[in-house]
């Protein structure tokens, strides 16, 4: 295997202006080819961004317990991560290209922490799903970084934290889940009305958000009492997190898709203004 000097790893990633951070609330894999409000504005946005010398995606859907991966396989499979849907949606193509510089460049930035490469992961529906929409033909490098489920959610934030340079070398930061995510909850009629503890706890955490409150976002269960029902399990909540330890403290962020779809998902999303 190559070894790559920390000059590949500095010429691969230019200086750049400062990227953008988005979380975005993925949702139902049927968005991936859907034409709706989400969609829409998953494409609008995406026209509008900055260009990137990478994406890099941070996905609730690859759950690593004790350590975190990076992906750095030449060229990503697509991974159809679900079942019980139509074919057509195990059809959908992402032809992308990774990186294996831009990996052991993340994996530099984590310092002391051990991030392991990852050639056999691919890009689950966390990913595609969205990226079809905001980036539908990717010209750079995507790349996706796993979530540790076993890391209590201060350390999560401190150590994706590291990665926060990275956004003057070209890197565009993606976190995709879900901040209320309680899918046995949900309501699969069309035009279901939300569960009132999912609007609440959709509305305090955004305002906990807007004031950059991340001591109450990091113990969700003790700030909210809503929370043990909106996140039965937090590894959609995760990427949120990540996203946050991201960001600059006085960044201002704005916020799109602000809407609770099936009952009990919310598509709250982000990005620094």
């Amino acid at each position: 295997m190559r070894q790559y000097s920390i000059a590949d790893l500095e010429s691969r990633l230019a200086p750049s202006p400062r990227m953008p951070v988005l979380f975005v609330g993925h949702g139902n894999p049927m968005h991936a080819i859907s034409d709706n409000a989400f969609t829409r504005e998953w494409s609008r946005i995406g026209a509008d961004l900055p260009e990137a010398q990478a994406i890099v995606v941070i996905s609730a859907h690859w759950l690593t317990p004790g350590s975190t991966h990076i992906t750095d396989a030449p060229r990503n499979r697509v991974i159809y991560d679900f079942g019980g849907f139509p074919d057509a949606l195990s059809r959908v193509p992402y032809p992308s290209e990774g990186d294996p510089v831009v990996a052991r460049a993340i994996r530099q930035q984590f310092l002391d922490y051990e991030a392991q490469l990852d050639a056999q992961w691919g890009l689950d529906h966390g990913t595609w799903s969205v990226l079809v929409h905001l980036a539908p033909e990717p010209t750079v490098p995507v790349l996706q970084i796993s979530l540790d489920y076993a890391m209590p959610l201060p350390e999560l934030h401190a150590t994706f934290a590291r990665l926060r340079a990275l956004r003057d070398r070209g890197v565009l930061f993606i976190g995709s889940g879900n901040i209320v995510h309680a899918l046995g909850r949900a309501r699969w009629e069309p035009h279901a009305q939300a569960w009132d503890w999912a609007v609440e706890f959709d509305r305090v955490t955004g305002d906990a958000l807007r004031e950059r409150r991340v001591d109450q976002l990091l113990d969700p269960f003790r700030t909210w009492d809503t929370a043990r029902i909106a996140v039965p399990t937090d590894d959609h909540y995760r990427p949120m997190v990540a996203a946050m330890s991201l960001l600059d403290p006085d960044e201002d962020l704005s916020f799109f898709n602000e809407q609770i779809d099936m009952g009990s998902i919310g598509m709250r999303s982000f990005m620094t203004a």
